[in-house]
C-alpha cells in the first residue's frame, strides 16, 4: 500500500515538511502520483530502520501484510516470454531487453541500462549453460508496478557474456519487483526452477511461451505437493 507524505508524518509524529525533506535529501523512496508523493510502507520501514528512526509496531504488521510472494508462473506471466530478441553484443541486447520491460513513466530506460552495464562490469551475470540473469546489487524496484515480473528473453543470436563455462548466452531472465524481499524470493525461486529437469528441458527445446508458462505452473504445483 502507498501512503501520502501527510500520512507518514502523522504515523511518525513528524511534520509533513520533514517527510518531504527525507524524500528530497535523505533518499526516502517515493513516487510522484498526480503531483504528490506516495511512499510504499515496506520501503518506509526499511528506510526508517536504516536511519535509526523509531516506527510504531503497527507499521511492521502493515508492511508484512503488504508483501505477497508471487509464484514463478505469476512473475513470468506478468513479464512475458519474448522470442527472437535482437542484438549483436551485450550492450545492444541489454538495451533491447530493457525496452521490452513495462517500465513506469518516471523510470528512464537509459539509466536502467547504465546500471545493468555497471553491474556487468563487476562480474558476469551469466549462470552457465547459455543462461544469464542480469540484475543489479540493489534490486530493480518499481513501486508503481502492479505486479512483480520476470521477463524471459530468447536471443536472436547467442552473445558472449563472459560465462565461466565459456558458453554464449541465448536466454536472459530480467527481474523487476516492488520490494527487496520479493526480489530475493523470485531470484531463489528461479534458481530452484533452473535445477528442475522438466522446466530446464522446456527452456532448451524452443521459445514456446505457452509451453514455458505451463512448465512454470507445473513446477509450482510440484513444489506444493
Amino acid at each position: 500500500m502507498l501512503m501520502k507524505a501527510s500520512e507518514v508524518a502523522a504515523l511518525l509524529n513528524k511534520e509533513e515538511g520533514a517527510v518531504i525533506r527525507w524524500i528530497k535529501k535523505e533518499k526516502l523512496p517515493a513516487a510522484l502520483v498526480k503531483g504528490s508523493y506516495r511512499i510504499n510502507r515496506v520501503d518506509l520501514l526499511e528506510w526508517a530502520t536504516e536511519h535509526g528512526i523509531k516506527v510504531p509496531p503497527e507499521l511492521f504488521a502493515a508492511a508484512q501484510a503488504d508483501i505477497r510472494l508471487p509464484t514463478l508462473f505469476e512473475a513470468l506471466e506478468a513479464g512475458g516470454v519474448h522470442c527472437g530478441v535482437p542484438g549483436a553484443d551485450k550492450l545492444s541486447v541489454l538495451r533491447n531487453v530493457v525496452n521490452l520491460l513495462k517500465l513506469p513513466p518516471q523510470m528512464d530506460p537509459e539509466f536502467l541500462l547504465q546500471v545493468l552495464l555497471a553491474r556487468e562490469a563487476l562480474g558476469t551475470t551469466a549462470v552457465g549453460d547459455g543462461i544469464a540473469i542480469p540484475h543489479v546489487r540493489n534490486p530493480i524496484l518499481l513501486q508503481n508496478k502492479p505486479a512483480p515480473a520476470i521477463s524471459l528473453c530468447f536471443l536472436e543470436s547467442p552473445i558472449d557474456f563472459g560465462a565461466l563455462d565459456g558458453k554464449p548466452v541465448r536466454i536472459l531472465f530480467m527481474l523487476t519487483s516492488p520490494t527487496v524481499k520479493v526480489h530475493l524470493h523470485l531470484l531463489s525461486r528461479l534458481a530452484y526452477a533452473l535445477h528442475d529437469g522438466q522446466f530446464r528441458a522446456t527452456l532448451n527445446h524452443a521459445c514456446d511461451p505457452v509451453g514455458i508458462l505451463e512448465a512454470a505452473r507445473r513446477f509450482e504445483h510440484d513444489m506444493r505437493s
